[in-house]
């Protein structure tokens, strides 16, 4: 079945045995939201939800609510029309593949024919009338109420449109852009612009104001294709349009109309467009929200967007997702953005084996990367280089290991290599530049630290190990010889952590292990720089014996054993640089001071920082849905037989 709009979509996901459906009343004030959260942590990312009574305070909506409907692999590859996320990647790399060939006879030519045609398919269509101006409402007829907007979390500043396709135009050169940018609905006509300073939006928006323009046109789409809403999460380079994209992973272009009262055009399939514009200078309080980062993004000042015109489908599908602690939704997305781009990434890196953005991770918080490494200092050169492509310089920590790493993949695998294999003197490479806005923990907004973890095998002339390179196999025949190529051993096993917890006025409140290699110290905040001086009272009671790996949390923040959630917390609340945290003394090294660090002795402090720890932004708490909203929950899926994750 083609999936040439949402109704046709949600068609086929109810006849693969992909939907559960919800007939009776259910309101689009956290309860929709809560539900698709807590099926998204069903195994394998749960089913997607149809609702088709949502209801406010006051009224019942006339269009259903569609949501997580792209939260797994195989809803996820219908869209994109392949079996898996493995056929995305052949996909793209088979087309390289073939525009990179040089064809030299006239019959290679001729064989390229049928090609060229199948991308010039990738190009939007424009057409004069569209399902999506079936209804059109301006003047007084504008309503936003009349769209089931949804509220996602407690602590939301009020509803918001989370799926929304935001059209806009360089004034400079009229490229089109279509980001995913949310949108808080202010009243029935108003609503906030939140782009960060990064995107392409924001950048029109900056051109505008060099070209003495106060407003910016906007539309915003919702729903239509849902090859289009996927596109306009991927982060492809600006200039880059969206709706190629969305040609190329449907097969077929993407038909576009003009709108209605601003000069952009729109998808024709969506179910609604919200036209208007752009006040650059009119300001307005936006947040907060609930995101993707597991934590409230605070409010702040962003322009306030004028809706000109809101034109319809005659029966809509309204389409959302709720983000929050992972896994949810998006961590499927980005798990086939990941796929898509991994022969991109091999171009610009030809040494990259393989890459996986964990769930954990958040898309911008950790990337695995696996190479076949020649030469040292490999490592740090991809790490580098990775950091330099597009949105991926957000990546907080990159891991890299070589070719004789476990699948990267196998994330227990890769941690359990990691944590065996990590070395504080030798392990860790830190950088400083642009960081990721929702980024809560950084040093400063939009900056801060990042860290590369070299987990490959120590060759020649790497950090730490015994022998120079030389020639260009990078290896001394006397070293291999002699057995001082820099071999890759393991350190001795940890010891036990002192027992320290026992003593008063170190607010230790619980301490656990996650398998052999981390212990986990959850303490209640007493005072600044408390985990420092707790991680120093440890290293000096283990003198030279080693420590498995130290991580500080807030009492209460993740359930003790959940080694996921670890894992999520840990660099959710940490700005690398800053918060690792190491056993260090100065030392003479060839005639230079220097500061040695013990091997062992490593600490991670994940707890919330103030004013007492020189940190001068506000902490964002954790998204948690209340206990009333949690019960409706429990009781609708019980309703279709399932048990509501914890």
């Amino acid at each position: 079945m083609s999936l040439e709009d949402l109704s046709r979509f949600v068609e086929a996901l109810r006849r693969a045995g992909e939907l559960i459906e919800f007939h009776e009343p259910v309101s689009v004030d956290q309860e929709i939201a809560c539900a698709a959260d807590r099926v998204s942590k069903l195994p394998g990312g749960g089913k997607a939800l149809l609702f088709h009574r949502p209801v406010s305070t006051d009224r019942e909506y006339t269009a259903p609510v569609l949501i997580n409907a792209l939260g797994s692999e195989k809803r996820l590859s219908m869209v994109c029309g392949v079996s898996d996320f493995h056929g995305l990647t052949k996909r793209l790399s088979e087309l390289l593949t073939t525009l990179q060939t040089p064809r030299r006879s006239l019959i290679e030519k001729l064989e390229m024919l049928p090609t060229l045609k199948e991308l010039a398919s990738f190009f939007p269509k424009y057409v004069k009338k569209a399902p999506c101006q079936e209804v059109v409402k301006t003047g007084d007829a504008i309503d936003l109420d009349d769209i089931p907007i949804l509220k996602t979390w407690p602590e939301d500043g009020g509803r918001f449109v989370t799926f929304p396709l935001v059209f806009t135009e360089s004034p400079d050169d009229g490229k089109r852009n279509c980001g995913m940018y949310r949108i808080q609905q202010f009243d029935s006509r108003t609503t906030g612009f939140h782009v960060h300073t990064h995107h392409t939006a924001a950048e029109h928006m900056r051109e505008a104001v060099a070209k003495g323009e106060n407003r910016l046109p906007a539309a915003i789409a919702i729903g239509g294709e849902p090859a289009i809403t996927f596109s306009a999460v991927v982060p492809l380079p600006p200039g880059l349009d969206e709706m190629i994209l969305a040609g190329f992973l449907q097969g077929k272009p993407v038909k576009m109309v003009r709108c209605k009262t601003v000069p952009l055009h729109v998808p024709a399939s969506a179910d609604y467009v919200i036209e208007g514009w752009i006040h650059i200078d009119e300001l307005r309080r936006e947040g907060p929200f609930g995101d993707h980062t597991g934590f409230y993004s605070l409010a702040d000042d962003y322009p306030v967007f004028h809706v000109s015109a809101i034109t319809q489908r005659r029966k809509p599908v309204y389409f959302a997702t709720v983000v929050g602690p992972p896994p949810q939704e998006d961590a499927w997305m980005a798990q086939a953005i990941e796929r898509l781009f991994l022969p991109l990434l091999q171009q610009t890196i030809p040494e990259v084996l393989d890459y996986r953005l964990p769930f954990c991770g958040v898309a911008h918080n950790l990337m695995l990367v696996k190479i076949r490494k020649a030469y040292p200092g490999q490592a740090r050169k991809v790490a580098h280089a990775v950091w330099g492509l597009g949105q991926a310089m957000f990546t907080k920590t990159i891991v890299v290991i070589d070719q004789h790493g476990p699948d990267v993949h196998d994330e227990a695998a890769v941690a359990k290599h990691v944590l065996s294999h990590l070395n504080a003197q030798h392990s860790f490479e830190f950088v400083l530049g642009p960081t990721e806005t929702l980024d809560h923990a950084t040093r400063a907004l939009h900056f801060g630290s990042k860290v590369c973890v070299d987990a490959t095998r120590p060759m020649p002339g790497d950090p730490g190990a015994v022998g120079e390179g030389s020639g260009i196999t990078g290896i001394r025949t006397d070293a291999r010889e002699s057995g001082r190529a820099g071999r890759f051993r393991a350190p001795e096993k940890p010891t036990a952590v002192p027992a320290i917890e026992i003593r008063d006025g170190l607010g230790i409140k619980a301490r656990w292990s996650a398998g052999e290699h981390v212990c986990v110290f959850e303490l209640e905040r007493l005072r600044g720089h408390q985990a420092r001086e707790i991680a120093q009272v440890l290293f000096e009671e283990a003198g030279d014996a080693p420590l498995p790996l130290i991580v500080f949390l807030p009492e209460g923040l993740i359930k003790p054993g959940d080694v996921s959630a670890l894992a999520w917390a840990a660099l959710a609340n940490i700005d690398p640089e800053r918060d690792i945290m190491f056993d260090e003394a100065p030392a003479q090294l060839d005639g230079r001071w220097t500061l040695r660090r013990h091997p062992a002795h490593i600490a991670i402090d994940a707890t919330r920082k103030d004013a007492s720890d020189g940190f001068t932004r506000d902490w964002p708490e954790m998204q948690l849905h209340g206990e009333a909203t949690l019960a409706r929950v429990k009781e609708l899926l019980a309703g279709k037989g399932i048990e509501m994750p914890e």
